[in-house]
């Protein structure tokens, strides 16, 4: 059974949310039809006191106001000027913290998430990153902000799976040496022998 993501899911703190959003699914109704995919891995930033965090030190930018939204809102923003990484915010509103969506198994719309990576050479390198999973999925700038829970393009869903914390795997986050002592904080999720997981 399909039953999409509500509020007080979002609002549990955030390393509970990192890890209950693996085995749940990530849908974007296009024009071209429904893309999705079931998230394999994830990680957790956890407000101002994380040096990791866009949100570090209580920074507030027009880059990510939508950090501080309110728990299932869309946090998505650029790296090195060419790809797109989409987060969602978690805890109550004004609390800057969110879970970055690194890596997704495809599941619906798989023949256009093909024409949207090219590149991509077997059905697990579609998503198996932050940044491919935003071109398989078609995610850009206009999704910025946009409230999961109430979106009719845009939403997760829960679809009955559950994992053992024995099926999780907790290791460093990815690309955040500058953090410092909260760079070997064990906050990257994933599912135990997926092979959608991110490459390092």
């Amino acid at each position: 059974m399909k039953r999409r993501l509500k509020r007080n899911f979002y609002l549990q703190p955030t390393l509970t949310v990192s890890k209950k959003l693996l085995g749940k699914y990530l849908v974007h109704r296009t024009k071209k039809g429904i893309i999705s995919g079931k998230i394999v891995e994830t990680e957790a930033y956890i407000g101002p006191q994380d040096k990791a965090s866009h949100s570090f030190g209580g920074k507030v930018t027009p880059r990510n106001l939508a950090e501080y939204m309110e728990g299932g809102h869309i946090y998505i923003y650029l790296v090195y000027g060419m790809y797109w990484q989409l987060n969602i915010s978690t805890a109550g509103q004004g609390k800057g913290e969110c879970v970055l969506i690194r890596a997704l198994e495809p599941t619906e719309g798989i023949q256009q998430m093909i024409k949207n990576r090219p590149k991509a050479k077997k059905r697990h390198d579609l998503a198996n990153g932050p940044g491919k999973l935003c071109q398989a999925l078609g995610f850009n700038k206009r999704h910025y902000g946009v409230d999961t829970v109430k979106n009719k393009e845009v939403w997760l869903e829960d679809r009955g799976q559950n994992f053992k914390k024995s099926d999780i795997i907790a290791s460093r986050r990815i690309g955040i040496d500058y953090a410092e002592e909260w760079a070997k904080k064990p906050w990257r999720f994933y599912i135990k022998g997926s092979p959608f997981v991110s490459k390092l």
